[in-house]
This record gives C-alpha cells, sequence and structure tokens, in this order.
C-alpha cells in the first residue's frame, strides 16, 4: 500500500485527480467502441477469425507506433504528445462513426479504423503513464499506477454491459459515437494542465536515435528485458477470453449483446478488485512469486469458461480471470517504471505495450484461428493450459524486485577537456579509460568491468572492449564508441546512481594515484579531412558543444 492514505491517495493531488478522472470517461468510450465494433462484426461475417481481428486491430497499433511514441514523449513535451494522440483518435472515431451511420461498414473498413483509433491511444498512452511520476510524489507512484490500472477496469465493468445496451437500442453507429465524444474530457484536461517542462541542457535526440536508444537500453537492461519477455508469453497465452468473448457469450451461451456486456462487465469488476491488491501482494509476496500464483489462476479459469454453458458460471471465472490477469499487468508496469531511468520511462514502458499488446494481437488471431479449426471451447482450454504453464518461463526469467533509487540521475560534475570546434554531428568518438590494476586481482577486476560494459551499452556506448598490456599487465584499457558528439554529452546525462556504484567499484581497483586517465578521440576516416589547405574548413565558426 502506498504511505500516507493507502491505494487512493495519489487522487488527493488535483491534475492527477482531474486527468484520472477524465480516463475513466474515456475508457468507457474505448471499451463501448470495442464492444460494437466486435457484435457489427459477428453481423457482417460469420467468421470466428475476423470476429478475433477486431481485438487484434485495437492492440496491433500498441504494438507498432507504441515505440517511436514513446521516444517523442522522452523527447518532447508530453502533455502535448498526449493530446496529439488524443485529437487523433477522436476524428478518427467521427469518420467511422459517420461512415456506420451512412450504411458503409464492411468488415475491413472496421478493422481499418479500429487500428487507426487504436495508433492515436498508442501514441497518447506512454505520454500519459511517464508523466504520472510529475503529477504525484514519488511514495505515491505504485498506488498513481494502480488507480491507472483502475481506471480502466472500472470502465470495464460497465462499459461493456452499456455498449451492449446502446448497440441493441441505437446501433453499432451510436456505440462509435459515444466513443468520440469520450475523448473530449481527456484533451481538455490536458490541455489545462499547466505542466512545467524543464527542458534538456542538450538538444533533443533525432527519432530515429531516440529509438534505437531506448531499444538498445532495454536490450542491455536484464530487469526490463525479462518484464518484456514475461509479458509477452503472458499475453500471447492468456488473449483468448477477450478475443473469443463474443462467440462465448454466442456459441456456448446462446446469449446476445447484453450477454457479451456482462461478460465484459463480471471480467472487469474483478479487474478492479485486482488492482486493488497491487501494493499489498508486491509488499508481502513479492513481484515473481505473485505473478508465478496469477499465472496458474488464470490458466484455470480459463478451463473453467470453456467448461461452462451457465452465464453466473463463466461470469465468476471471468471475474477470477480478469483480477488475476489485471494484478498481473500492474505488477510488470511498477517493475518496469521502476527500473528505467527518467531519461528513458516513456521508451520502457512503450515498449512494455508493444511486447504485451503484441502479444495479446497475435495471440487473439492464433486463438481465433484454433476456434475455428476445434472449437471455441478447444481454444479455451488450450489457452488456460499455456497459462498454467508459464511459471515454467520464470524459473528461467525471475521476475525482479527492483527500487526506484536505483535509478535517480547522477549529475557527473567532470567537463570533457576540449580543443577542437565540435559540432553534435562531429563523430565517431572514440572514449578510452586506462586502469592500473594489481594483478592479482586481475580475475576480479575482469568481472567489475563486465558490469561496467553493461552500463555502457544500455546508455549509449557501442563496441565496448576491455584490453591488457602484454608489456605491463597491470595496465588495463577500456574503450567504447559513441556515433555523435551529440550522443556521448547525451550518454552522461544518463548516469545513474546504480551506474555510479558499479564505476565506483570497478574504480576501487585502480592503484595509481589520482583520477583515472581519460582520453575522448575525435575518429577521422581517410578522406574525411580537407583535400587542401586552402579549402575552407566547414568546422570554423561552428558551436563548441562541451557539455556537461
Amino acid at each position: 500500500m502506498a504511505k500516507d492514505g493507502g491505494s487512493f491517495a495519489p487522487l488527493r493531488e488535483p491534475v492527477f485527480r482531474r486527468i484520472w478522472t477524465a480516463s475513466l470517461l474515456s475508457n468507457f468510450g474505448q471499451l463501448i467502441l470495442g464492444v460494437g465494433a466486435a457484435w457489427e462484426m459477428t453481423r457482417l461475417t460469420p467468421s470466428p477469425g475476423m470476429v478475433a481481428l477486431v481485438q487484434s486491430a485495437l492492440m496491433l497499433p500498441l504494438m507498432l507506433v507504441a515505440l517511436p511514441a514513446g521516444a517523442l514523449a522522452d523527447m518532447f513535451d508530453r502533455r502535448r504528445i498526449a493530446m496529439a494522440g488524443l485529437a487523433f483518435s477522436m476524428v478518427c472515431a467521427c469518420i467511422l462513426t459517420v461512415l456506420a451511420w451512412a450504411g458503409y461498414s464492411s468488415p475491413w473498413m472496421l478493422l481499418t479504423f479500429c487500428f487507426l483509433i487504436g495508433a492515436g491511444v498508442a501514441l497518447y498512452s506512454p505520454a500519459w503513464q511517464s508523466s504520472i511520476s510529475e503529477q504525484v510524489g514519488p511514495h505515491h507512484l505504485p498506488a498513481a499506477i494502480a488507480l491507472g490500472t483502475i481506471s480502466y477496469n472500472v470502465a470495464r465493468s460497465f462499459g461493456p454491459a452499456i455498449g451492449g445496451i446502446i448497440v441493441l437500442a441505437a446501433g453499432a453507429h451510436a456505440a462509435f459515437a459515444v466513443n468520440a465524444i469520450g475523448y473530449l474530457p481527456l484533451f481538455i484536461a490536458f490541455f489545462l494542465w499547466q505542466r512545467r517542462h524543464v527542458s534538456s541542457r542538450l538538444p533533443p535526440e533525432q527519432i530515429h536515435r531516440a529509438i534505437v536508444s531506448g531499444a538498445r537500453y532495454a536490450l542491455h537492461a536484464a530487469p526490463i528485458r525479462t518484464v518484456l519477455a514475461r509479458a509477452f508469453f503472458f499475453g500471447l497465452a492468456g488473449a483468448s477470453a477477450a478475443a473469443l468473448a463474443p462467440l462465448i457469450a454466442k456459441q456456448l451461451l446462446g446469449g446476445n449483446a447484453s450477454t457479451f456486456g456482462l461478460l465484459l462487465g463480471a471480467s472487469g469488476v474483478g479487474a478492479v478488485g485486482g488492482a486493488l491488491l497491487v501494493g499489498p501482494c508486491r509488499e508481502r509476496f513479492g513481484t515473481h512469486r505473485t505473478v508465478t500464483l496469477l499465472a496458474v489462476i488464470s490458466g484455470a479459469a480459463l478451463v473453467l469458461v470453456g467448461f461452462s454453458r451457465s452465464v453466473p458460471l463463466t461470469c465468476f471465472a471471468l471475474f477470477i480471470a480478469g483480477g488475476a490477469n489485471i494484478l498481473t499487468i500492474a505488477l510488470f508496469n511498477v517493475a518496469v517504471q521502476l527500473a528505467a531511468p527518467r531519461w528513458v520511462t516513456a521508451r520502457a514502458l512503450s515498449l512494455f505495450s508493444s511486447a504485451l499488446t503484441g502479444g495479446i494481437a497475435i495471440g487473439a488471431a492464433f486463438w481465433g484461428w484454433v476456434a475455428g479449426q476445434i472449437s471455441v471451447e478447444g481454444a479455451l482450454y488450450l489457452s488456460g493450459l499455456a497459462l498454467a504453464a508459464l511459471p515454467l518461463i520464470g524459473m528461467f526469467l525471475p521476475l525482479p524486485d527492483t527500487s526506484e533509487a536505483d535509478v535517480e540521475p547522477f549529475l557527473l560534475n567532470n567537463e570533457p577537456e576540449v580543443g577542437m570546434a565540435l559540432t553534435r554531428r562531429s563523430g565517431p568518438i572514440i572514449i578510452e579509460i586506462d586502469y592500473d590494476v594489481d594483478p592479482a586481482r586481475a580475475r576480479e577486476f575482469y568481472g567489475a568491468m563486465l558490469q561496467v560494459q553493461r552500463t555502457r551499452l544500455r546508455n549509449g556506448g557501442f563496441n565496448w572492449s576491455i584490453a591488457r598490456d602484454i608489456a605491463d599487465p597491470a595496465r588495463w584499457t577500456e574503450r567504447y564508441q559513441c556515433p555523435t558528439w551529440g550522443d556521448y554529452l547525451h550518454m552522461r546525462e544518463r548516469f545513474t546512481q546504480a551506474d555510479k556504484d558499479i564505476q565506483f567499484h570497478a574504480s576501487s581497483f585502480h592503484n595509481s594515484p589520482g583520477v583515472l586517465r581519460v582520453r575522448r578521440r575525435l575518429e577521422r576516416p581517410f578522406g574525411s579531412v580537407r583535400f587542401r589547405p586552402d579549402t575552407p574548413d566547414p568546422q570554423q565558426g561552428m558551436i563548441n558543444y562541451i557539455g556537461p
């Protein structure tokens, strides 16, 4: 539980409370869209695969767009990025409403606009999630993350049922209209937020470099890499419940759109309860043990859904599955936010979203195909068994219990000595660091440097190596490369407390008095110097970015 007020303490913060309340309305609209689109698809085609593709179309953009969206959120004002995503979704939802009202609905048109609306949500989502830490205090962050999950699941508790009633009463185009209107309060809440945007001392990275640096951080940061893999397999194994929900209502239970909404509502109620347990479960049992147990519970619940032909029993099973699933996702989310430094938070969250929703999108299509090949209940049985088997993956990829203190930024006070006219595009830059190490401690030092290697690579270094002088075995040289001078300056700004501790441990092996000797070199490939002495030097008069 969060300190000073428990699970609901973040709602005392006015900005967070306004955005959270507006997001609740937006989530209602998003879920009503899902109900309207899924049920409309059952009217347009009898194919189980096409019905399942509605879920894929809504989720797939979160996999494809999330990483560039996270990079934009880290580079620019997160408030503006969130507003842009909401505006795009609102416009696409309005167009879908007009087309459906005019009678132009078709399976592929429906999938296209579900994808476009999902793309706007994918642009908004990393900006919103990474800005939570700016709206609440650090000690309230886990509770605020859980409340964000609760917002979605409170809507999921009642939104699908309301969506079913709207579809029955006024048709799918009315559900699409409600979705379009639902984005407006959230857009206004972000517009009114007077966010204090702290500009970086350096110009923002180019978008392609920001995407690469975010992906490289996740690749070389073991805690985040583990969460991404676990989230993907979880989404892949458990996607059947949401993807096949219309068919569960229609074929297994013999119901209609209201039955479909009732099933999703039962799952949403369970999810609200699960989200409230994030703090207690994390503190009492730890992330890894809790997620292991929840996978087995979720799997058993899906098997029960496949077995049941009773609406109350199916609702109970989906209630259990919804609570276990959302608690698992919230624990994954907290693990990512606590393991990622602030400079890469949005990109780490977008990668997490990509992994989870990518697994759901692929899983939805796969389980829809399985349902078409065998049966809906057969697909649910196999999906439940796959979920229950996930703890086997946890034996090789245990989830970390991380602390936010390790990723606090650490300001480097020593400025590089620069005697050349450099621009941000000057490069490649070669960095060499000399260590004087007692040969008797060589193996111990080498182990410490492997830890340093991980920090260099995840913060932006390339081609890292460690070499030992064959004439003087006490002398070691660490060497790595940055593509440009601007990349090197950004790398220095990414130094965290954990990085400092690792570097301090490695530096403790250095025996010579004084600080480590660091050489920074501008690599000049053949042909990059002036052709003749009187050729104008393009670097004359350029700004000398020495930075921190």
